[in-house]
């Protein structure tokens, strides 16, 4: 069987992308000139150049294939380049699906994100959680949810289309890194004096992988499934990660308005005069404001989602980081 991975240079794409690989399905991946291939690297992955926004290059990819993974999208909570993020995760999202109906494939996985759930203070978030427009933060929170908009109209006039929400992904080939990853590197880099009162839901990324895989064979066209594993506080994710590395774990915790008030100096200078990404996103800060806990029984009823340990997925990251020289100095890991 053929399929198309969108993103396959990225975290969650690269991971699905060896992981169909190791499969036999016979995998391409669209890829933009110039991009980092490492997660692909070295496989026998097909590698199509083109982008997401290129319709031509998009309907060439598609051609032959049975099933498309659309994983391509703009993971950032801060932006140089913001109507970039809009174009990309939407309008490459609709560039991609119409391609897919067009070419009559018989399925599409659509990697959405825990962001398009509602939350409410003290309960957990599940595909039911309907989130109001209103309270839609940043550009990154809004493109998505535009974009599982379009996704979901797409499925309603026929198109054969499974959406997927990933909560926060841990694990190796995160290249980039995505902003989950970012913390764990401040971590073992000794860059975090103090932690936000807040939480996650925690995942291993070869659990999303496997979760893309088992949407595309039983999943129900027109459904989200939350891709996600354990709640942890962010003081009990630091705690894991000490228990990895021999680093010692905050033990101050920061209030909110002073972590969102050093968010804005540090977007004032690092984004507006540098032109530089921050290292505390306001956008980030504002997501992370209440704990982002869900239940994820649906995808393990339904699909059969794995739900491997957290605390391996971590060690997982730290070793990765460390393997591919993200840290300066070694990391003692368990």
């Amino acid at each position: 069987m053929k399929v198309l991975v969108t993103g396959a240079t990225g975290f969650i794409g690269g991971n699905l992308a060896r992981r169909l690989a190791q499969y036999g399905y016979e995998v391409r991946a669209l890829v933009r000139p110039r991009a980092n291939t490492l997660t692909i690297d070295g496989t026998c992955i097909e590698q199509i150049p083109g982008d997401i926004l290129d319709r031509e290059s998009v309907a060439r990819a598609v051609q032959g294939c049975q099933a498309v993974f659309h994983c391509a999208a703009i993971y950032s909570f801060w932006s140089s380049t913001p109507k970039l993020i809009h174009r990309t995760n939407v309008d490459g999202t609709t560039i991609v699906l119409q391609a897919a109906r067009q070419a009559g494939v018989s399925r599409v996985v659509f990697t959405s994100t825990v962001s398009t759930m509602g939350f409410s203070p003290g309960e957990l978030s599940t595909e039911e959680s309907l989130l109001d427009p209103d309270h839609l933060v940043g550009h990154y929170k809004k493109s998505k949810y535009q974009a599982e908009l379009v996704a979901l109209e797409m499925a309603a006039e026929g198109l054969p289309v499974v959406v997927v929400n990933p909560t926060a992904p841990v694990g190796p080939w995160d290249v980039k890194p995505t902003p989950t990853g970012r913390i764990i590197l401040d971590f073992m880099r000794g860059r975090i004096p103090a932690y936000l009162d807040t939480g996650m839901n925690l995942v291993d990324v070869e659990d999303v992988a496997e979760g893309h895989i088992l949407a595309m064979e039983s999943g129900r066209s027109g459904q989200r499934y939350l891709l996600g594993n354990e709640n942890l506080s962010l003081r009990e994710m630091f705690g894991i990660l000490q228990e990895i590395t021999g680093r010692r774990a905050p033990r101050w915790r920061v209030p909110y308005w002073l972590a969102l008030a050093a968010g804005y100096l540090d977007h004032a200078v690092e984004g507006k005069m540098l032109s530089r990404e921050p290292r505390i996103p306001v956008e980030g800060l504002k997501v992370a404001k209440s704990p982002m806990y869900v239940d994820c029984e649906k995808a393990v009823r339904e699909l059969g989602q794995p739900q491997s340990a957290v605390a391996v997925a971590l060690e997982k990251a730290v070793r990765w980081f460390t393997d591919h020289g993200y840290v300066k100095s070694a990391v003692r890991t368990k």
